[in-house]
This record gives C-alpha cells, sequence and structure tokens, in this order.
C-alpha cells in the first residue's frame, strides 16, 4: 500500500503510538512518525483473504499457532519499527509474545502483499527490519509481477531465499506441513479456499 508520514506525530513514542491507534487505523511506527498507509486495492485484500482462510483454518486444524490478518502491530525489537504486515503467523510456542493491541517480537512469518507504492518498501527497508528482529519466515507476495519471493532465516541469522520445488510449490519452515501452491496466487478468480484445503489434506 502506498504510505505516507503524519507530520503531527513527530517524535510520538511506540506506547503513545498505541494509544494514538484503535483498531481500524492502518498505521505503522517508525523512527517517531506515524506512515499512515492509503486504502488497499480490491485485489490486494482479495488475496490476503484468501491466504488468511487458507492459513488460518490450516494451523488451526494441526494445532499449530495463531494467524493474525492487519490491522495488527508487530515491535520485533526496542530499536525497531512497529511494522503491520498483511498477515501474521505465530506458532503455539510463541503465543506469549502476543499483548493485547500488538506482537512483542518477532513473528514466526510475516507475509506481505505488494501494492504499487509499497513495493521497495516490501522488498527492501521490512526485509532487512524483520531479518534483525528474528522473524523466521517473509514471504513477498506480488500480484501485480506475479512474483513471490520467500525468506527463511539461516543459521547465522541472515535471510536466505527460498525456491519453490520443481512442482512450483513452496514449503514453509515455520508452518508443518504447509505448501503454498504459487500458481493458486495468480488465479483469476482466485481458487476457491475449501479446494485448497483439500489439495492439503484438511478437509
Amino acid at each position: 500500500m502506498h504510505a505516507e508520514k503524519l507530520p503531527a506525530a513527530r517524535g510520538m513514542s511506540y506506547a503513545e503510538f498505541l494509544d494514538w491507534c484503535d483498531e481500524d487505523t492502518r498505521a505503522e511506527w517508525v523512527d517517531g512518525q506515524v506512515i499512515m498507509a492509503s486504502p488497499a486495492s480490491a485485489a490486494h485484500q482479495t488475496l490476503v483473504g484468501f491466504l488468511l482462510n487458507v492459513l488460518e483454518i490450516y494451523a488451526e486444524q494441526h494445532d499449530l499457532g495463531l494467524v493474525i490478518a492487519a490491522p495488527f502491530q508487530m515491535k520485533t525489537g526496542p530499536e525497531l519499527p512497529g511494522r503491520e504486515p498483511d498477515l501474521l503467523f505465530i506458532a503455539r510456542e510463541n503465543l506469549g509474545r502476543l499483548e493485547s493491541v500488538y506482537l512483542d517480537g518477532p513473528a514466526d512469518l510475516a507475509i506481505e502483499v505488494v501494492s504499487h507504492g509499497s513495493r521497495l518498501r516490501d522488498r527492501g527497508e521490512k526485509l532487512a527490519e524483520y531479518e534483525m528482529g528474528g522473524v523466521r519466515e517473509y514471504w513477498v507476495i506480488d500480484p501485480e509481477e506475479q512474483r513471490a519471493d520467500f525468506h527463511a532465516l539461516a543459521a547465522d541469522g541472515r535471510y536466505e531465499r527460498r525456491r519453490t520445488d520443481e512442482d512450483g510449490t513452496y514449503p514453509s519452515e515455520v508452518i508443518t506441513g504447509f505448501r503454498l501452491r504459487e500458481a493458486w496466487l495468480w488465479q483469476q478468480p482466485l481458487p476457491k479456499a475449501l479446494s485448497v484445503l483439500k489439495e492439503l489434506g484438511v478437509v
């Protein structure tokens, strides 16, 4: 999503930012500034909704953890921004990081669905921040370019780019057993969540 700084919020602490936000606010906190996001497109929200439905049911059926959609804050470290990924997955063993209005620490998986105004930020700033903050897996999905980038933390704490398998699926390293077929993301219309879940053996 296209984003712009809110000048009136210069110097705002993260605690003040959380108090200022309400549950409908789409904004991020970066170095004391509030970065407001413009409304998302229908295509963006449809893709986010598809991924949310599939991941949420899969994680629930396998008792793996919790999937949360924006708007919901993630603060990966004291010196790092408060970001609002399109989707977060928090593994069951890390649910203690959840506070009432934000995630205090890294998600196990963060997903950003790219829009025209967010491409450089999602592939640059957020990639570096999520790596530093310890987000174990980061997906950047760009429907306009039909490109999906999958990143996973290696033993040295740096992201490594992961490729899909020969059959065009990406096996998640943090959602046990989940395989994302990249072709699903570019279908018009998107596949039915039920058919995807059947392929994954959930229903």
